[in-house]
C-alpha cells in the first residue's frame, strides 16, 4: 500500500538508540548543546554531530546559534506529541528498562512534556479542570470556557494573553505513564510556568522530573478544588 505519507524515514531515525536518547532528553523542554547531548547519549562529539544533522534535516529538531554555541531543541509541539505517544505505546507493551532508575517513581509523579506538566499531577490538572467545566468543545478540539478563564486568572494567568499565540490554547496529550490525557497547548505551558514561578515545583537538572514540595502540591490541589 503506497497511499499516505511515508513514515519509514522518521521511524528509522527515532529507532536509533542514541537519537532516541537525544529526543527523550530534549523532551524536558530545554535547548542543549551537541556536547551535552553527546555526554547524555554516551557517544562521541563526531557521532552526535551526525545524529543531530539527520534529526534537524528531518524536521524533528531545530537549531539556534548563539555565539560559538549551537543549541538544539524539539522542533515543535507536534513532534513532542508524537514522541509522548510513542512512549505510551512502549510503556503499554512493557518496553521498560530492565532496571528502572531511582528517578522512575518521580518521573511518573510529575514531569515536563516539552513545555507542559505530565505524569500523575499533569493528568490531575486536566481532569479536575474538565470536571469543573473549564473546557468546551470547539471546531478544532477543546476550548477554554468562561469558567476556565476565571480559574486561569486565579492562578495568575491572563486569558487574553493566551489567545495571542499561534498554538492552540488548550490541547490534550496522551500521557505515557498514566494512559490518560494531560493538558498541553498554551494553557498547559502557562500552568507549568506558574508552578515554577510560585515556588510550588522545580525541575531536576538534566531530567524531565518536576519535584513538587508538599506545600506546592497542596496549593495545586487547592487551586483545582
Amino acid at each position: 500500500m503506497r497511499d499516505g505519507p511515508n513514515i519509514t524515514a522518521i521511524a528509522a531515525l527515532i529507532g536509533d538508540h542514541a537519537r532516541a536518547q537525544v529526543l527523550n532528553l530534549l523532551m524536558a523542554g530545554k535547548a542543549l548543546t551537541a556536547t551535552e547531548l553527546a555526554d547524555a547519549a554516551g557517544v562521541t562529539r563526531q557521532t552526535i554531530s551526525t545524529h543531530l544533522a539527520k534529526l534537524v534535516d528531518a524536521g524533528l529538531l531545530e537549531v539556534e546559534a548563539q555565539g560559538r554555541h549551537r543549541y538544539f531543541r524539539i522542533a515543535g509541539a507536534d513532534v513532542a506529541q508524537m514522541l509522548e505517544s510513542l512512549m505510551g505505546v512502549a510503556f503499554g507493551v512493557g518496553s521498560l528498562p530492565l532496571q528502572p532508575g531511582p528517578r522512575e517513581p518521580a518521573l511518573r509523579k510529575a514531569r515536563v512534556c516539552y513545555d507542559h506538566l505530565a505524569g500523575e499531577l499533569g493528568v490531575l490538572v486536566y481532569e479536575r479542570l474538565a470536571a469543573r467545566g473549564a473546557f468546551g468543545i470547539g471546531a478544532d478540539g477543546i476550548v477554554l470556557t468562561e469558567t476556565g478563564e476565571r480559574m486561569a486568572a486565579e492562578l495568575g494567568i491572563e486569558p487574553g494573553a493566551l489567545s495571542k499565540g499561534r498554538r492552540p490554547v488548550c490541547r490534550t496529550c496522551l500521557d505515557w505513564s498514566e494512559r490518560r490525557h494531560h493538558l498541553a497547548g498554551l494553557l498547559g505551558g502557562a500552568i507549568l510556568d506558574r508552578c515554577e514561578q510560585l515556588g510550588w515545583a522545580r525541575r531536576l537538572p538534566q531530567t524531565r522530573v518536576m519535584t513538587f514540595s508538599a506545600a506546592g502540591e497542596a496549593a495545586l490541589r487547592d487551586w483545582l478544588g
